[in-house]
């Protein structure tokens, strides 16, 4: 069987609302029909800032949590893992349909591991013997030794005189190969290195892949169910059906060739026990775009948010236009760029809808400007601070004057190397901040390497939210948002037209620009993160090979949470 489904915890419902955090006064917001009253972020408790709501978050357990979840509906809950097993194999059946169509007359192959995963596949075999495909179970050990509901499916399908053969005399021919193959060898609890036995098989399995419609139960065998690594192989699905919630190993980068297309389905874990037993990462969902705030037909661009970009040195100008053409196009009424004076006309000369506002005299910021700038934030419900700011040594004695900022923030780009460099930094970052790094500037951040921050990208974000004590972002393929209470969440969106310079300045405006509404700050970012993720996938039809430009994913924002 699978582990155990996900907990959702306990998460308070945010309405989207309008509105912005400017100020320190409550302010009346409307979202749909609900009016309440916002508060500042710095007024707001530490709970409240990190709200989930679960119509925009599905559960991602961990292969222990899972399993937790099938053994409370058990212990607390009187269900039966008989039953469990039966609601697994039947939507495996309808999820296989889906995929193939009408199985009738076709050759299924169905590889039954020793635990609970091959019970599923015992079950399964039943079900599409009774729609007419010709199957063929293929056990890991005897009929005689399945234990429990994976024994009682065993003794089931022997009385119906279902084909059993041992795994081992399983006919991967490519010669011969069967129609389907089902692969329920092994499940998420699976740990450590493949056995050459089964190392075997899962390297026959693939060689078929091309003639046969791979469709793995749960994940497919020699997978990770933590990491989404293989271990060293795993079956390469066509299709891969997960039960009650998809495992954190399952949407990691390096598990998508393995996993093929991904489809969930409920088997019943009750709502009481995902309660009970919350898991500690989600997964963004489709639906988080609604909690888009919007403007009252009767609003103007001082109530669509003000956003201030603070950035720009010698050479690094478009970077800070970047984020604020960010902002502008998800939104945000006003816009300005606090940058240093020598570089103002550079600025003004890229884009005229951006406004500016110079400081001295250089073309980097120094520790006389800040308590002008800080000044200039009086008003602004959000900040977007580092893109282009330099790394002059001038600019460190900014930030130190500079911090802590008024209002919530996003910190990417040199602001985070100034971070890095300055631990002193951390004590004045307020829960409504923001950090965006990439896996480079992760690393910098904790003290580490790049390979590290890449080979457990959840642990990596966690770590970055504690350290700091704010939202963490660590950007990427599956993108993963953290916050300081060990939650984290992955966005399913894997767009390569995102990978071009000047990308992480369009999302340091985007995340400005909906931290300046009354959404709370984590699912300000977690949209930010999506929407994002939008527009490289719609970007991608315009330019299959790449090829767009970063100023381009600025102009795809009104687009591409509206189609």
């Amino acid at each position: 069987m699978r582990s155990p489904a996900p907990a959702y915890g306990r998460y308070e419902n945010m309405a989207p609302m309008q509105g912005g955090l400017g100020d320190d006064s409550p302010r009346q917001v409307q979202g749909g029909a609900l009016t309440m009253q916002v508060r500042a972020p710095e007024t707001l408790s530490r709970k409240e800032l990190t709200m989930l709501d679960e119509r925009y978050f599905d559960p991602l357990p961990t292969p222990a949590e899972i399993a937790a979840w099938d053994a409370a509906s058990v212990a607390e809950c009187g269900l039966s893992f008989l039953a469990l097993m039966e609601n697994a194999s039947r939507e495996a059946m309808h999820a296989l349909l889906g995929e193939v169509g009408d199985v009738r007359d076709k050759r299924v192959l169905l590889l039954a591991g020793p635990g609970n995963n091959g019970g599923d596949a015992i079950a399964l075999a039943r079900h599409l013997d009774g729609l007419g495909a010709h199957v063929t179970l293929a056990l890991a050990k005897a009929r005689g030794r399945y234990k429990g509901a994976a024994g009682f499916n065993a003794r089931v399908a022997d009385r119906l005189g279902l084909p059993m053969i041992p795994l081992a005399r399983a006919e991967l021919s490519r010669a011969d190969p069967p129609d389907i193959l089902v692969d329920g060898l092994l499940g998420t609890g699976f740990a450590g290195e493949l056995r050459p036995d089964l190392a075997a098989v899962v390297e026959a399995v693939n060689r078929l892949a091309d003639r046969t419609s791979i469709f793995a139960l749960d994940i497919p065998s020699g997978l990770s169910g933590m990491t989404g690594r293989p271990s060293p192989l795993a079956v390469t699905a066509r299709a891969t059906v997960t039960f009650e919630a998809a495992k954190t190993g399952l949407l990691a980068t390096e598990a998508g060739p393995y996993v093929g297309k991904l489809l969930v389905r409920p088997i019943g874990i009750p709502r009481v026990v995902k309660e009970a037993h919350p898991c500690r990462a989600f997964r963004l969902r489709p639906d988080i775009v609604r909690a888009r705030p919007g403007l009252p037909p009767t609003g103007h661009k001082g109530g669509a948010g003000r956003v201030v970009v603070i950035g720009g040195s010698r050479g690094l100008t478009g970077a800070p236009l970047l984020a604020g053409l960010g902002a502008l196009r998800a939104g945000s009424g006003l816009v300005s760029v606090a940058c240093p004076g020598a570089v103002e006309i550079a600025l003004k000369a890229g884009f005229p809808d951006v406004m500016t506002m110079p400081f001295g005299t250089e073309d980097h910021f120094t520790a006389a400007e800040a308590p002008a700038v800080r000044a200039f934030l009086t008003g602004a419900d959000a900040v977007a601070l580092g893109p282009g700011l330099g790394r002059h040594p001038d600019t460190a004695g900014f930030l130190a004057g500079l911090l802590p900022l008024p209002c919530p923030a996003v910190l990417d780009a040199d602001a985070l190397n100034f971070l890095a460099n300055d631990p002193t930094l951390a004590g004045k970052l307020g829960p409504a901040t923001v950090l965006t790094p990439h896996p480079g500037e992760a690393a910098r951040l904790l003290g580490t390497d790049i390979a590290r921050i890449e080979a457990d990208r959840l642990e990596s974000a966690r770590a970055l939210a504690g350290k700091y004590g704010c939202l963490a972002v660590l950007k990427g393929p599956a993108t993963v948002v953290a916050n300081p209470e060990g939650q984290a969440v992955v966005s399913p969106i894997i767009a390569p037209n995102l990978a071009v310079g000047g990308s992480g300045d369009v999302l340091s405006g985007l995340t400005a620009n909906l931290l300046a509404s009354a959404l709370s700050p984590l699912l300000a970012t977690c949209l930010a993160v999506y929407w994002h993720g939008l527009c490289g996938t719609r970007l991608a039809a315009a330019y299959p090979g790449r090829g767009n430009l970063a100023s381009e994913i600025a102009a795809m924002l009104p687009h591409a949470i509206t189609e």
